[in-house]
């Protein structure tokens, strides 16, 4: 690992306190130009004795700004100390969880998972319309029936066709005659730009799409794509629960990822991550944005620089192999419920590098579900399918009792 090592509990304070040491201090320098300022005092505690030993806690009160992409060079000075740290947490994810080659990315922590989808696609649909002359018309998201509301989001804002291809229903995997079908038709519909979004654990199923499968397809079919892959789940599972390199940057098809720090890492909501090549971001520079030092190429313009903080504070608290060690626990738990569940004969769907388990709608009564909070692929029809994800919270001793009710309901 060249970024990621275990930091004691006094290093990682030392190291938020020196960053925080670098940026502005509105008590300290008379700041009149910028629209910012440290949290209201009349609200916030202030108290030195109390912030001391919370690094994340003063970090919020201190109240940084992250406008921008910090890997690109130039960014708001007012800020440098905080925006390094953020840069260290995306060489993390770049270079020691997705293997990308050293400086060859750029990368920022977004508002969450549809932010920084519709960030890569927002990338791509300049990138071909400045390459290609390409149309709205001629270009489209392509992913699977499984994939993220995001995709029909980002399709809304930037005004893209969305074709989804079927999987299928038992092993939730791309069927390749039907996507052969679907490109043939978008290219029927004049279609001849493909903005691939692959799934690294979907949503309600914790599936995986073959990001080769995608590729062959579109590469006989001779058209132009680019693929993004959708982690914000999968991105801090996957990579440790499987040796597949497909899904990183070892493979040369794969152009940008998105990860959610605020699902398997715990962080506060709203720390979602966008890594891409070196260069691809440049596609949707804001000229206009000329107040802004080092301009900005992100979607969401200001962001707290403390949730950045707070994802590169839990990284380093576990280091990468208590971080291996955890996700293969969660992993261990989520096969004792499957294993419980094939006892019973209960349909179930599991990827097996995955910690989420969707089981059959028939054999789930509505009351068990509410009664543990499982959710179901559908609130406004019968539900086909009920998901549990084993999360850090979620132990043996809780999935106990379920698995009992589980079978009592069975039996009835």
């Amino acid at each position: 690992m060249q970024y990621w090592k275990k930091l004691t509990k006094s290093e990682i304070k030392q190291r938020v306190d020196a960053a925080l040491s670098q940026n502005v201090d509105y008590h300290e320098r008379t700041i009149l130009g910028i629209p910012a300022s440290h949290l209201d005092e009349n609200v916030f505690n202030m108290d030195t004795g109390y912030l001391n030993n919370a690094p994340f806690l003063k970090a919020m009160i201190d109240n940084p700004n992250h406008i921008g992409c910090h890997t690109m060079g130039e960014s708001e000075p007012f800020f440098a100390g905080t925006q390094k740290l953020e840069e260290e947490l995306i060489s993390i994810v770049a270079e020691d969880i997705l293997k990308c080659p050293h400086g060859e990315y750029d990368g920022y922590v977004a508002s969450g998972g549809t932010e920084a989808n519709i960030q890569a696609i927002w990338i791509y649909r300049n990138q071909f319309k400045k390459l290609f002359d390409a149309k709205y018309d001629e270009m489209c998201i392509l992913c699977t029936e499984d994939s993220h509301y995001s995709m029909p989001k980002a399709g809304n804002v930037l005004n893209l066709d969305v074709k989804y291809v079927p999987v299928a229903d038992d092993t939730r995997e791309i069927i390749p005659d039907a996507l052969d079908q679907v490109i043939e038709a978008a290219k029927i519909e004049g279609k001849k730009y493909f903005i691939v979004v692959a799934n690294m654990m979907t949503t309600m199923f914790g599936s995986v799409d073959s990001v080769n499968t995608y590729t062959d397809a579109l590469t006989d079919a001779n058209v132009k794509f680019k693929v993004h892959l959708d982690g914000a789940y999968g991105g801090f599972v996957y990579p440790f629960s499987t040796d597949n390199d497909e899904m990183t940057f070892q493979n040369p098809m794969v152009s940008s990822v998105t990860l959610d720090a605020h699902k398997m890492v715990q962080a506060p909501f709203g720390t979602g991550i966008f890594i891409a090549r070196k260069g691809l971001i440049d596609n949707v520079f804001t000229d206009e944005a000329q107040y802004v030092s080092g301009l900005d190429a992100t979607l969401i313009g200001s962001r707290s620089g403390a949730n950045a903080i707070a994802v590169w504070m839990i990284l380093q608290t576990y280091g990468p192999h208590d971080w291996f060690e955890k996700i293969h626990i969660l992993n261990y738990r989520t096969t004792w419920l499957c294993n419980q569940l094939k006892e019973m004969k209960v349909d179930f769907y599991r990827h097996p590098s995955s910690n989420i388990v969707a089981i059959r709608g028939k054999h789930i009564k509505p009351e068990l579900a509410r009664k543990f909070g499982l959710v179901p692929d559908s609130h406004n029809k019968k539900p086909n399918w009920y998901k549990i994800v084993l999360m850090e919270h979620v132990h043996i001793d809780h999935l106990m009792p379920f698995v009992d009710e589980l079978k009592e309901s069975l039996w009835i």
